[in-house]
């Protein structure tokens, strides 16, 4: 029987093939483009605009992959300062603060969407949502990871090493090692 943690992993698993699929896909239509265009004075006008979708997706998609392994830039020099208690609270008002601006990003992207949903894009014909309702995804990705580690810090249940890594006192043994760390 899969549990939630091996769920979750496989999921994020599914996330970085995306990631990795969109960047080669993007390097296939640019690099093909390129060739086309010098070598035989032409190009696939759908590759230039669905390289720049993959990149779009490419970037929110990993804006999720990395809030999960709490790799975002953070002001660590001045948490690294704080003890244990300093640290807790700097990790609550950020995550707060977080959560604040996930909340805005859903809101905007719910206010823009019939807007983006009517609006097709000029060669391929695909509406619009499909590049900018990834605003749904990625604010909802970073907003649960967020909430999660908010309500271990405000119920006591924050380990150790989550406060560490927040102040930038890891190993730095990659990603393999932080994600064994917080298991």
């Amino acid at each position: 029987m899969l549990n939630v943690k091996s769920l979750t992993d496989r999921f994020f698993t599914l996330l970085e093939f995306l990631i990795v699929a969109c960047l080669a896909a993007m390097v296939i239509m640019v690099f093909g483009n390129v060739v086309l265009r010098y070598v035989f004075d032409s190009g696939i006008p759908v590759s230039e605009e669905m390289s720049r979708y993959c990149f779009v997706w490419l970037t929110f998609i990993g804006a999720v992959v990395v809030a999960r392994e709490h790799a975002h830039m953070g002001v660590e020099t001045l948490v690294r300062r704080f003890g244990a208690g300093g640290r807790r609270v700097c990790m609550i008002t950020s995550d707060a603060l977080v959560l604040l601006c996930c909340a805005v990003f859903f809101w905007g992207t719910w206010r823009q969407a019939p807007l983006n949903a009517s609006n097709t894009a000029p060669i391929t014909g695909i509406s619009m949502l499909w590049v900018y309702g990834m605003g749904f995804f990625t604010s909802l990705g970073i907003g649960t990871i967020t909430a999660l580690r908010l309500a271990r810090a405000l119920s006591g249940r924050l380990r150790e090493h989550e406060l560490d890594i927040f102040a930038g006192e890891y190993d730095g043994g990659g990603a393999e090692s932080l994600k064994g760390r917080l298991e």
